[in-house]
């Protein structure tokens, strides 16, 4: 993921595609594309001048740059560091096989460093529909009987 994101990109990303997913299973990637494919683009209509006609170099957000930012990401052997800015210095680190399908809680004070991060799984089991017997009223289930 750092190779892909980081390291083999110029300037920054204008897309990120389906490329992201290549080697996740096929049913996982077409429940999160609907079955698109596309491939990342990199931002490519950008001319880097700098003051002093040096080479461009990369901009590194520090901690002690990070004054308009509401997030930060670092990525770890394990998976990726939320940093809610907002509310914490440090956050908790989502794994790498999370199901990308999860729901995650935008509120900073939800990403407590010393607090699993707030990831909830997709649901897997089949939702109830309203005519199903189990959510009849027991008046109509008990005529059934």
């Amino acid at each position: 993921m750092a190779r892909h994101l980081i390291d083999d990109v110029e300037h920054g990303w204008d897309e990120l595609g389906t490329d992201l997913l290549d080697g996740a299973p096929v049913a996982l990637r077409r429940s999160l594309t609907g079955g698109d494919e596309y491939p990342s683009r990199q931002i490519t209509d950008v001319i880097v001048i700098s003051a002093d006609d040096s080479p461009a170099e990369r901009l590194l957000i520090t901690q002690d740059g990070t004054d308009e930012l509401e997030w930060a990401y670092v990525l770890r052997e394990t998976g990726i560091e939320v940093i809610g800015l907002l509310a914490y210095d440090r956050g908790p680190v989502v794994g790498w096989d999370t199901d990308p399908r999860s729901r995650i809680r935008t509120d900073p004070g939800a990403w407590n460093p010393e607090s699993p991060a707030p990831v909830v799984p997709p649901r897997t089991a089949p939702r109830l529909s309203a005519a199903s017997p189990a959510s009849a009223p027991a008046s109509r289930n008990a005529a059934r009987r």
